[in-house]
Protein backbone atom coordinates (compact mmCIF):
# COMPACT_ATOMS: atom_id res chain seq x y z
CA UNK A 1 0.00 0.00 0.00
CA UNK A 2 1.27 3.33 -0.75
CA UNK A 3 2.26 6.21 2.13
CA UNK A 4 -0.89 8.17 -0.01
CA UNK A 5 -3.21 5.15 0.27
CA UNK A 6 -2.25 4.77 4.40
CA UNK A 7 -2.79 8.49 5.11
CA UNK A 8 -6.47 8.41 3.83
CA UNK A 9 -6.86 5.46 5.97
CA UNK A 10 -6.20 7.93 8.24
CA UNK A 11 -8.87 9.96 7.13
CA UNK A 12 -11.34 7.96 6.34
CA UNK A 13 -11.18 6.34 10.00
CA UNK A 14 -14.29 8.40 11.95
CA UNK A 15 -12.28 6.94 15.43
CA UNK A 16 -9.29 5.91 15.32
CA UNK A 17 -8.87 6.77 19.11
CA UNK A 18 -5.22 7.82 20.03
CA UNK A 19 -2.52 7.79 17.97
CA UNK A 20 1.24 8.18 17.66
CA UNK A 21 3.60 8.88 14.54
CA UNK A 22 7.22 8.69 15.12
CA UNK A 23 9.35 9.29 11.87
CA UNK A 24 12.00 11.67 10.01
CA UNK A 25 11.38 15.29 8.56
CA UNK A 26 12.47 14.89 4.35
CA UNK A 27 15.60 16.89 4.80
CA UNK A 28 16.64 14.51 7.64
CA UNK A 29 17.45 17.47 10.29
CA UNK A 30 15.09 16.37 12.71
CA UNK A 31 13.16 13.32 14.30
CA UNK A 32 9.67 13.44 14.69
CA UNK A 33 6.98 12.92 17.20
CA UNK A 34 2.99 13.11 16.81
CA UNK A 35 0.09 12.16 19.35
CA UNK A 36 -3.01 13.05 18.95
CA UNK A 37 -6.32 12.44 21.39
CA UNK A 38 -9.80 12.02 19.88
CA UNK A 39 -13.58 11.80 22.14
CA UNK A 40 -16.62 10.72 21.57
CA UNK A 41 -18.01 11.73 25.18
CA UNK A 42 -18.29 15.36 26.60
CA UNK A 43 -15.41 13.93 29.37
CA UNK A 44 -13.38 12.40 26.58
CA UNK A 45 -13.88 15.99 24.63
CA UNK A 46 -13.08 18.09 28.16
CA UNK A 47 -9.10 17.92 27.69
CA UNK A 48 -6.60 19.67 26.20
CA UNK A 49 -2.74 19.26 25.89
CA UNK A 50 -0.81 21.60 28.00
CA UNK A 51 2.83 22.29 27.98
CA UNK A 52 4.74 21.53 31.12
CA UNK A 53 8.56 22.28 30.47
CA UNK A 54 9.77 19.50 28.59
CA UNK A 55 6.80 17.62 29.04
CA UNK A 56 3.28 17.56 27.92
CA UNK A 57 0.21 16.74 30.30
CA UNK A 58 -3.62 16.68 29.38
CA UNK A 59 -5.95 19.07 31.66
CA UNK A 60 -9.18 19.27 31.54
CA UNK A 61 -11.16 22.03 30.29
CA UNK A 62 -14.28 22.41 32.92
CA UNK A 63 -12.98 21.67 36.12
CA UNK A 64 -16.40 20.94 37.57
CA UNK A 65 -16.75 17.53 35.21
CA UNK A 66 -15.92 14.35 36.28
CA UNK A 67 -12.57 12.98 35.29
CA UNK A 68 -11.67 9.41 34.05
CA UNK A 69 -8.39 8.94 35.67
CA UNK A 70 -6.96 7.32 32.27
CA UNK A 71 -7.44 10.24 30.51
CA UNK A 72 -4.87 12.57 32.51
CA UNK A 73 -0.98 11.92 32.17
CA UNK A 74 1.64 13.12 30.62
CA UNK A 75 2.02 11.92 27.21
CA UNK A 76 5.83 13.11 26.39
CA UNK A 77 8.72 13.44 28.72
CA UNK A 78 11.95 13.59 28.23
CA UNK A 79 14.96 11.73 30.01
CA UNK A 80 18.49 12.90 28.82
CA UNK A 81 18.46 11.34 25.35
CA UNK A 82 15.13 9.72 25.72
CA UNK A 83 12.00 11.27 24.40
CA UNK A 84 8.90 9.39 25.25
CA UNK A 85 5.63 9.19 23.77
CA UNK A 86 2.53 7.14 25.11
CA UNK A 87 -0.66 7.56 25.30
CA UNK A 88 -0.80 6.62 29.05
CA UNK A 89 0.46 6.43 32.27
CA UNK A 90 3.03 3.72 30.95
CA UNK A 91 4.86 6.99 30.08
CA UNK A 92 5.99 7.60 33.96
CA UNK A 93 6.68 3.48 33.82
CA UNK A 94 9.21 4.19 31.01
CA UNK A 95 10.92 7.05 32.04
CA UNK A 96 11.16 5.55 35.90
CA UNK A 97 12.26 2.40 34.44
CA UNK A 98 15.06 3.89 32.10
CA UNK A 99 16.39 5.67 35.18
CA UNK A 100 16.84 2.37 37.14
CA UNK A 101 18.74 0.79 34.15
CA UNK A 102 15.76 -0.95 32.41
CA UNK A 103 14.87 -0.71 29.40
CA UNK A 104 11.98 0.38 26.87
CA UNK A 105 10.65 -3.29 26.54
CA UNK A 106 11.36 -3.96 30.00
CA UNK A 107 9.17 -0.93 31.22
CA UNK A 108 6.16 -2.34 29.01
CA UNK A 109 6.38 -5.86 30.06
CA UNK A 110 4.97 -4.73 33.71
CA UNK A 111 1.86 -2.88 31.91
CA UNK A 112 -1.47 -4.60 30.04
CA UNK A 113 -3.91 -2.77 28.37
CA UNK A 114 -6.55 -0.37 29.87
CA UNK A 115 -9.38 -1.55 32.21
CA UNK A 116 -11.92 0.20 30.18
CA UNK A 117 -14.24 -2.94 29.52
CA UNK A 118 -15.11 -3.56 27.08
CA UNK A 119 -13.24 -1.25 24.90
CA UNK A 120 -9.31 -2.50 26.88
CA UNK A 121 -7.96 0.19 24.82
CA UNK A 122 -4.46 -0.89 24.08
CA UNK A 123 -1.08 1.01 25.45
CA UNK A 124 0.29 2.40 22.82
CA UNK A 125 4.05 3.54 23.24
CA UNK A 126 6.86 4.93 21.05
CA UNK A 127 10.32 5.99 22.15
CA UNK A 128 13.52 8.19 20.12
CA UNK A 129 16.35 7.51 22.24
CA UNK A 130 19.67 9.55 20.86
CA UNK A 131 21.76 7.48 21.80
CA UNK A 132 20.28 4.52 20.89
CA UNK A 133 21.75 2.50 17.78
CA UNK A 134 17.41 2.02 16.89
CA UNK A 135 16.36 5.08 14.95
CA UNK A 136 13.42 4.91 17.39
CA UNK A 137 10.58 1.73 19.04
CA UNK A 138 7.14 1.42 19.06
CA UNK A 139 5.02 -0.38 20.91
CA UNK A 140 1.33 -2.19 21.64
CA UNK A 141 -0.18 -3.55 24.41
CA UNK A 142 -3.67 -5.61 23.58
CA UNK A 143 -6.02 -8.12 24.69
CA UNK A 144 -5.91 -10.94 21.95
CA UNK A 145 -8.65 -11.29 20.39
CA UNK A 146 -10.57 -9.45 22.62
CA UNK A 147 -10.16 -11.47 25.55
CA UNK A 148 -9.13 -9.84 28.57
CA UNK A 149 -7.11 -13.28 30.16
CA UNK A 150 -4.61 -12.47 27.54
CA UNK A 151 -2.01 -9.64 26.73
CA UNK A 152 -0.40 -9.67 23.28
CA UNK A 153 2.61 -6.86 24.04
CA UNK A 154 4.14 -5.97 19.86
CA UNK A 155 7.30 -4.39 20.12
CA UNK A 156 8.59 -2.80 16.37
CA UNK A 157 12.39 -1.38 16.10
CA UNK A 158 13.45 0.99 13.54
CA UNK A 159 17.21 0.59 13.09
CA UNK A 160 17.54 3.85 10.83
CA UNK A 161 14.88 6.74 10.29
CA UNK A 162 13.44 6.92 6.76
CA UNK A 163 13.48 10.79 5.53
CA UNK A 164 10.37 11.81 4.94
CA UNK A 165 8.40 9.31 6.15
CA UNK A 166 6.62 8.01 9.52
CA UNK A 167 5.36 5.04 10.87
CA UNK A 168 2.00 5.55 12.88
CA UNK A 169 0.30 3.17 15.65
CA UNK A 170 -2.87 4.12 16.60
CA UNK A 171 -5.78 2.76 19.71
CA UNK A 172 -8.19 1.49 17.56
CA UNK A 173 -8.59 0.94 13.74
CA UNK A 174 -12.54 2.94 13.79
CA UNK A 175 -15.11 3.06 15.51
CA UNK A 176 -17.46 0.43 16.80
CA UNK A 177 -18.79 -0.91 20.11
CA UNK A 178 -16.62 -2.46 21.71
CA UNK A 179 -14.21 -0.42 19.81
CA UNK A 180 -11.76 -2.65 17.25
CA UNK A 181 -8.06 -2.53 18.55
CA UNK A 182 -5.29 -1.64 16.30
CA UNK A 183 -4.20 -4.56 13.95
CA UNK A 184 -0.81 -5.29 12.25
CA UNK A 185 2.03 -3.18 11.49
CA UNK A 186 2.66 0.53 12.06
CA UNK A 187 1.99 1.86 8.97
CA UNK A 188 3.91 4.41 6.98
CA UNK A 189 2.72 8.41 6.83
CA UNK A 190 3.90 11.04 5.07
CA UNK A 191 6.15 13.86 7.04
CA UNK A 192 7.11 17.34 6.23
CA UNK A 193 10.41 19.70 6.92
CA UNK A 194 7.43 22.26 8.91
CA UNK A 195 6.42 21.85 11.73
CA UNK A 196 3.56 24.18 11.72
CA UNK A 197 2.93 22.53 8.44
CA UNK A 198 2.95 19.01 9.98
CA UNK A 199 0.64 19.97 12.92
CA UNK A 200 -2.03 21.43 9.79
CA UNK A 201 -2.00 18.23 7.92
CA UNK A 202 -2.41 16.15 10.96
CA UNK A 203 -5.18 17.55 12.52
CA UNK A 204 -6.54 18.00 9.66
CA UNK A 205 -6.32 14.19 8.59
CA UNK A 206 -8.72 13.48 12.30
CA UNK A 207 -12.38 13.71 12.00
CA UNK A 208 -13.41 17.22 12.61
CA UNK A 209 -16.19 15.82 15.37
CA UNK A 210 -13.92 13.31 17.47
CA UNK A 211 -10.58 15.09 17.35
CA UNK A 212 -9.93 17.00 20.16
CA UNK A 213 -6.15 17.70 21.12
CA UNK A 214 -2.28 16.97 18.47
CA UNK A 215 0.87 17.62 19.14
CA UNK A 216 3.97 17.75 17.12
CA UNK A 217 7.46 17.47 18.52
CA UNK A 218 10.70 17.87 16.32
CA UNK A 219 13.71 16.42 17.52
CA UNK A 220 17.22 17.45 17.05
CA UNK A 221 20.48 16.93 19.09
CA UNK A 222 19.91 18.78 22.59
CA UNK A 223 17.13 20.69 21.09
CA UNK A 224 13.80 20.39 20.46
CA UNK A 225 10.58 22.30 18.95
CA UNK A 226 7.00 21.47 19.90
CA UNK A 227 3.76 22.86 18.38
CA UNK A 228 -0.12 21.88 20.03
CA UNK A 229 -3.44 22.51 18.61
CA UNK A 230 -6.20 22.01 21.13
CA UNK A 231 -9.92 22.26 20.20
CA UNK A 232 -11.75 23.19 23.07
CA UNK A 233 -8.92 25.16 24.50
CA UNK A 234 -5.48 27.08 24.79
CA UNK A 235 -2.47 24.69 26.06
Amino acid sequence: MTIDAEMNRLKNATYPGRGIVIGQTPNGTYMVQIYWIMGRSPSSRNRVFVREGDAVKTDTVDKSQDVDPLTLYYPIRVLGNAHIVTNGDQTDTIVHTLQNGGSFESALKTRTYEPDAPNFTPRISGLIDLGDAQAYRLSVLKTVGGDARYCSRQFFNYETAIPGTGHCITTYTDDGNPLPSFQGEPYAVELFDDIQQTADIFWNLLDEDNRVSLLVKFIHSETSDLVIVNKYGSG
